[in-house]
C-alpha cells in the first residue's frame, strides 16, 4: 500500500503541472507551490529558534487551529509558528491579512517522500500539529522517524472512513504515528480505541473557542450598520443555489426584515440572477461606498472575510451548504446567540454540531420552503425566540475550553521548560 500511495502522489503531482495555467482553483493550487522551498529557506535563515508547525486543509480548519495556536504561544511565547495550507481557498483568504500569533504561512508541498524530507530539513519543527483530517502519510512518517512530537486535534471520525475498514492498515499506521490524538467527541474516541489506538482523549471542538472570540470582538462595518438601521435582520451565510431556492420565496413574501446574503461563491452572474428574482430593492456591498444603502432591503456580500462578524446584526440566521457539499459553520451565528436554520443534512454524523444545536433548541433543520417559513414564523413568537437565544448561549458556553485542554495535554508530553 505504501508503494501505491507514493506512486499515486508522484503521478498526481506530475499531472497537476499540466493544469497550472489559468485562474482555476486547481491552477492556483499548483502555482502557489512553485517557490515554497526557496521561500521557506529564506524565512528560516531570517528566523532561528524553536518552531511549531500547524498544518490545515483550508480556512475552516485554520479557524479551528487559531485557538490552539494562541494557547501555544501563550505557553511558549518565544516559539515561532508556521502554518501550512493545502487548499488555495484557505491560503488566499489569510495570506494578505495579518494573522495574530503566526510567523509564517505557506502551502504544503505535495506529499512525496522527497518533499517531506526537504521540508523537514528546512523547517526543523520542534512540534507538529495536524488539524481534524488532512493527514499526509510521508510528512507524518518522516516526522515520526525524526522523533518530532506529533499531535492531531479536533479529530472527528466516522465508521465509514478508510481507517476503520479491513483494507485500511496503511492508514491506521498514519494514525498510530501520533503521540496523542485529541478528539471532538466520544464517538471518535471509541472508533480509535476499537482499532487499538489508546493515546486519545476527548477535548471537544476548538471552533467553540474561536467563535466565542469572534463574537466578543466582531469587526465593525459602518455601512452595514447603516443599512440595517435597527430593523430585524435575517443573515443568510454561505448560500448555495439549493439554499436560495427555499429562501427567495420567503424574501419576496415578507418585507419586515432586512436581508444580508453572503454567497458561498462570489460569482457576479449568480448574484445578479438572485437580484433579478427579488422584488425588493437590493445592493451589493461593493456598491455601498458610492451608492450608500439607499432604500435597499437586501444586501449581497460580494467579498470574502466578512461573514463571521456579520451575524452581530442578525435576529435570525440561515447557514447554507447542507443540501450540497456540506453544512458550513453554524457555530458562528450561535456564538452571537442567534437562532440558526440550515438545510436537511445528507450525512448527519459528519456535522455533529447540527444535531447538538437541535438538542439544545437553537438549531433548526429545514427540508423545504414550507418548513422554512413555518420555523421562521414560529421564532417570531417572543417566548420561542428567547428560549432559542438562551439555548444558543448555553450551547457555546458548555463547549468552551477545548484549546486549553489540548495545550495542557501537549505540555505534559513535550515537557518543555
Amino acid at each position: 500500500m505504501k508503494l501505491f500511495y507514493d506512486f499515486s502522489l508522484w503521478a498526481m503531482s506530475g499531472a497537476l503541472q499540466l493544469a497550472k495555467g489559468g485562474e482555476s482553483k486547481l491552477a492556483r493550487l499548483v502555482r502557489g507551490r512553485e517557490k515554497v522551498f526557496e521561500e521557506l529557506e529564506a524565512f528560516r535563515r531570517g528566523q532561528s529558534g524553536e518552531l511549531v508547525w500547524f498544518h490545515v486543509a483550508s480556512l475552516g480548519e485554520y479557524e479551528q487551529a487559531k485557538p490552539v495556536i494562541e494557547a501555544f504561544k501563550d505557553a511558549y511565547p518565544n516559539t515561532l509558528v508556521l502554518v501550512t495550507f493545502f487548499s488555495p481557498s484557505g491560503y488566499e483568504n489569510v495570506i494578505e491579512k495579518s494573522q495574530p500569533n503566526v510567523d509564517y504561512i505557506t502551502y504544503l508541498p505535495f506529499d512525496t517522500k522527497s518533499n517531506a524530507e526537504k521540508f523537514l530539513d528546512l523547517v526543523k519543527p520542534s512540534v507538529t500539529f495536524f488539524v481534524k483530517y488532512d493527514l499526509w502519510a510521508n510528512y507524518i512518517f518522516e516526522a515520526k522517524k525524526r522523533n518530532i512530537p506529533l499531535f492531531l486535534f479536533s479529530a472527528s471520525m466516522r465508521s465509514e472512513q478508510i481507517y476503520f475498514q479491513s483494507y485500511g492498515g496503511f492508514f491506521r499506521k498514519v494514525l498510530n504515528s501520533f503521540d496523542h490524538i485529541y478528539s471532538q467527541n466520544q464517538e471518535t474516541l471509541q472508533l480509535l480505541q476499537n482499532i487499538g489506538i489508546r493515546n486519545v482523549s476527548v477535548t471537544g471542538d476548538t471552533r467553540y473557542d474561536n467563535v466565542k472570540e469572534i463574537s466578543a470582538h466582531p469587526k465593525k462595518f459602518l455601512e452595514v450598520e447603516a443599512f440595517v438601521s435597527g430593523k430585524p435582520t435575517f443573515v443568510i451565510g454561505s448560500a448555495w443555489q439549493e439554499d436560495m431556492n427555499l429562501i427567495l420565496p420567503f424574501i419576496n413574501k415578507y418585507s419586515h426584515y432586512k436581508y444580508i446574503i453572503a454567497p458561498h461563491d462570489i460569482n457576479a452572474e449568480q448574484i445578479a440572477g438572485w437580484q433579478g428574482q427579488i422584488k425588493q430593492k437590493s445592493i451589493k456591498y461593493s456598491e455601498m461606498s458610492k451608492k450608500g444603502g439607499g432604500e435597499a432591503e437586501v444586501l449581497f456580500i460580494d467579498n470574502i472575510g466578512m461573514l463571521s462578524s456579520l451575524y452581530q446584526f442578525a435576529k435570525i440566521a440561515y447557514v447554507g451548504g447542507a443540501f450540497g457539499k456540506g453544512l458550513h459553520n453554524i457555530l458562528e451565528p450561535l456564538s452571537f446567540q442567534v437562532p440558526v436554520l440550515f438545510g436537511k443534512l445528507k450525512r448527519v454524523n459528519k456535522f455533529p454540531e447540527a444535531g447538538i444545536s437541535q438538542q439544545y433548541g437553537c438549531g433548526f433543520e429545514v427540508a423545504n420552503e414550507e418548513v422554512f417559513e413555518k420555523l421562521v414564523l414560529d421564532l417570531e413568537r417572543k417566548e420561542a425566540y428567547e428560549q432559542a437565544v438562551q439555548s444558543a448561549k448555553r450551547l457555546v458556553e458548555d463547549n468552551l475550553g477545548s484549546a486549553e485542554k489540548i495545550i495542557k495535554g501537549v505540555k505534559n508530553i513535550i515537557q518543555w521548560t
